[in-house]
């Protein structure tokens, strides 16, 4: 990350530089589909207000965080901003998987095929029912704010169900699909049925993603 800290710059080209590197910081991504075409499993208001307010914030609270960072000139300055970054960081990295790990349940959604990740989740839960059955039971039991993940192990090699807290990105593992629990992500639609819609979004999920993301990963 470039720093100004300390720099030798004259402060108008040091100003520059920070403008410069702050504006290509972050940007919200485009979803790779309509907003209304995960229907009925996830509602068209349900997505836009998560993409666009939700997603947003957090795209425009790591630049905030980011520019204050680089103008920081002390360590206790940068410390502080710690939290700020690991959250609204940690938000813009989980949603940015979480839409393409989505995809209408007319096209890729909800379709697992034979091949690299079904053989691999079937070693490893015994069925792809169980599978599916585990992640919702471990991902319903957060309390709070979170997402439940299937992650590649790359000290075992094998597929493991992890959960973490608020926007916290998946680090002890290679992602292969996350699912986001905030309330955000399924309250208008399914109150607070959380196993609803944990049954749901299987009709969406984007599995072809998710064996692409496995590939790239287990050598």
């Amino acid at each position: 990350m470039f720093s100004i800290a300390r720099t030798a710059l004259r402060p108008t080209l040091a100003r520059f530089y920070v403008a410069r590197t702050v504006a290509s910081l972050h940007t919200l991504p485009e979803l790779p589909y309509a907003y209304d075409a995960l229907e009925p499993h996830i509602s068209e208001e349900i997505m836009k207000l998560h993409h666009q307010k939700h997603h947003q914030a957090y795209v425009n609270g790591l630049n905030a965080a980011e520019e204050s960072y680089l103008k920081s000139e002390s360590t206790k300055e940068k410390i502080a901003l710690q939290p700020a970054l690991k959250f609204n960081g940690g938000g813009h990295i989980n949603h940015s998987l979480f839409w393409r790990n989505l995809a209408p349940a007319n096209g890729e959604g909800g379709k697992l095929e034979s091949g690299p990740l079904k053989d691999a989740l079937e070693r490893d839960f015994g069925s792809i029912e169980a599978f599916k059955k585990t992640f919702n039971a471990k991902t319903a039991a957060i309390q709070g704010s979170g997402w439940g993940w299937l992650g590649y192990n790359p000290a075992t090699k094998k597929l493991e169900i992890v959960t973490t807290p608020n926007q916290d990105p998946l680090l002890s593992h290679a992602p292969i699909i996350g699912v986001d629990i905030w309330e955000h992500a399924f309250y208008l639609q399914y109150k607070n049925v959380k196993p609803d819609y944990l049954n749901a979004i299987w009709n969406v999920v984007n599995f072809k993603e998710a064996e692409e993301r496995l590939l790239e990963v287990a050598q």
